[in-house]
């Protein structure tokens, strides 16, 4: 008897904890007027893709007053690092530019090529024991991002999944790497070319 109700209080609290971590990853909002799929995604840095997906929907319609499931979001210090490279990679280019950037880097997070983290595809070593990321190397990814560079990760994170699937940049006045050269390139923005 003692055996049985130990093995009940575990599965009680086992099931308690199962429930307490499903509800802390994702919040609710109650739609209010004016509210749209890209506004909630901007305000929670979460993609509309995963909003819509985790709410069922294919149109971008949503009501005052129903409930919006909001899906987890990378952490405050994943999205503060990508801040950070964005700022170093992109000074001085176009707004676009740093979203790209972003984009960049949530693409390889995605993309089975590469690592499944924030920071690892950050600090990844390409070929040749060198970081993928200039600023990595040089340091400048520890200074601090501007507001604008933060902006831009939240535009990223809702744009996710939307893209032309870009995963390398590069400024091909500074860079003549024949990998970087025989990619096909998305788009050109500022001094940057992206590329899949």
């Amino acid at each position: 008897m003692k055996n049985l109700k130990k093995i009940g209080f575990a599965a009680a609290l086992t099931f308690s904890l199962l429930a307490t971590s499903v509800s802390a990853s994702a919040a609710t909002h109650t739609v209010k007027s004016g509210d749209t799929f890209w506004n909630l995604g901007m305000k929670y840095g979460v993609s509309v893709l995963e909003l819509k997906k985790m709410n069922n929907r294919t149109s971008d319609m949503i009501y005052p007053g129903e409930e919006i499931e909001i899906p987890a979001s990378l952490t405050n210090e994943e999205k503060e690092l990508l801040a950070r490279l964005v700022h170093a990679e992109a000074k001085g280019e176009p707004y676009a530019g740093k979203v790209a950037v972003a984009t960049v880097v949530l693409n390889r997070v995605d993309s089975s090529e590469f690592p499944n983290s924030i920071k690892e595809v950050i600090y990844e070593k390409a070929s040749g024991g060198s970081y993928a990321f200039s600023p990595v190397a040089d340091g400048s990814i520890n200074q601090p991002a501007d507001e604008e560079s933060k902006r831009a990760v939240d535009e990223a994170l809702t744009f996710r999944g939307q893209g032309k699937g870009s995963l390398f940049f590069f400024n091909p006045d500074k860079s003549s790497h024949p990998f970087m050269m025989s990619r096909e390139v998305t788009t050109i923005i500022g001094n940057h070319q992206f590329a899949k």
